[in-house]
């Protein structure tokens, strides 16, 4: 299959990490390993067959803790859809799969740096996010 769209621009559009103060760092420093990743895609047309699609990570604990901290990052991702796409299946593949695929490592990188850098240098993900999987189970 050749690649029906091509990829313009990738950029961290926002970055955010939050602790509000050294006790709560001590907590989280201990209870890190609770907290959950979640990731949400959407999109927006752009002029000339471009589309916007940002990519956004929030780590964050979903208990209900005083004590918290909240890393977020928003990925932009500036793609160029081919003339021959013309479903919106199609589309709907390259926005939340195939360019999702593609920039993952630099995503990835960019957010495990932010958390490193904020203090919690143990923090790493097990396993690499699949998203032809998860695209697939949408339709499942």
């Amino acid at each position: 299959m050749t690649k029906n769209y091509k990829i313009l621009a990738k950029f961290i559009k926002d970055m955010s990490s939050e602790t509000p103060d050294a006790e709560t760092f001590i907590f989280v420093k201990d209870n890190i390993s609770k907290y959950q990743l979640n990731i949400d895609i959407n999109s927006k047309a752009l002029k000339n067959k471009m589309i916007e699609i940002n990519t956004i990570f929030k780590f964050e604990d979903k208990e209900k803790n005083q004590k918290k901290s909240y890393f977020e990052i928003n990925f932009a991702t500036v793609v160029k859809i081919d003339d021959e796409v013309k479903e919106k299946k199609e589309l709907e593949k390259i926005i939340l799969c195939d360019a999702q695929v593609e920039i993952y490592p630099d995503l990835e990188k960019s957010f495990l740096d932010l958390v490193h850098n904020s203090g919690y240098p143990g923090v790493k993900f097990e396993k690499k996010i699949d998203f032809v999987n998860l695209y697939n189970q949408r339709f499942n």
